[in-house]
């Protein structure tokens, strides 16, 4: 059965097609399972004509999958789009991990997806630590025993440059790609020091939360493996951790491994 699995986040839509997608996917145990095709569309306005296309030879009978973390654009794509394949909105309960949080149905799907893609892929020895870098930066601990334990949540870059200029009266908007490259620590002009401010500030952040996530588990405790993923990732991957493993399609691939849905004999 080929799956749609849709990961709708605060800025962005990722559709991806799993053309030979199965309940139980057949792939070597650390593997995951890849999409034969992506596309990334904004989650404000996304262009019908380009969905169209890449939509155009997905078979009838497909899926849809939907993780979602962004309820006016979910619904908007359901309605285009729900009544060719059919809908399935998951929950935190649909992913094959336990999440030991105080609520687990509120916790962000994408969170969830991207924990349970790194339980495939991580040492079965060890915990780890996944990282999103998108509209918010996520940094979430998975133990050993492949068990969400929550995590932390912070402002993304984007998201902090638009609450700079429209929180002060004088500071410009500072427009950050997600090919950012590391800017100088000293910015010499306004703009400058905002791009220094976010960039570093959201790595040492990031470092930081690493470090006290992992100090939680204990100082015997197998050292934790990092997975970064998100729209920015590639851009800040390389100063968190020479061992960091950035993974581009890791909620998608979270998606595509939820569970059989339950069946309803009638």
């Amino acid at each position: 059965m080929a799956l749609i699995a849709v990961d709708i986040g605060n800025s962005r839509i990722k559709l991806g097609l799993f053309a030979a997608h199965t309940d139980q996917p057949a792939m070597e145990k650390s593997g995951l399972p890849l999409p034969d095709r992506v596309i990334s569309l904004s989650a404000v306005q996304w262009d019908e004509t380009t969905l169209k296309r890449w939509l155009n030879d997905v078979p009838p009978g497909a899926a849809c999958w939907i993780g979602s973390v962004n309820r006016p654009a979910a619904a908007r794509l359901t309605e285009w789009i729900g009544t060719k394949w059919p809908i399935r909105n998951l929950a935190a309960t649909d992913l094959p991990i336990t999440a030991a949080v105080d609520r687990p149905e509120h916790v962000g799907i994408d969170r969830l997806a991207g924990a349970a893609a790194a339980n495939r892929l991580r040492d079965p020895q060890r915990p780890a630590v996944v990282v999103h870098v998108g509209s918010a930066i996520t940094v979430n601990l998975v133990t050993a025993d492949g068990v969400f334990r929550g995590g932390a949540i912070l402002p993304g870059l984007g998201t902090s440059a638009r609450a700079l200029h429209e929180f002060t009266d004088m500071l410009p908007h500072a427009p950050l790609e997600d090919s950012l490259k590391p800017p100088p620590s000293v910015g010499t002009s306004t703009l400058t020091a905002i791009y220094s401010g976010l960039y570093w500030g959201a790595v040492g952040a990031i470092r930081e939360l690493i470090e006290q996530l992992s100090a939680t588990l204990g100082s015997s405790a197998a050292k934790v493996e990092v997975f970064l993923t998100g729209g920015a990732a590639p851009a800040v991957a390389d100063q968190i951790d020479p061992a960091v493993r950035y993974v581009e399609h890791l909620v998608l691939a979270g998606i595509a491994l939820a569970k059989p849905a339950a069946r309803v004999d009638g």
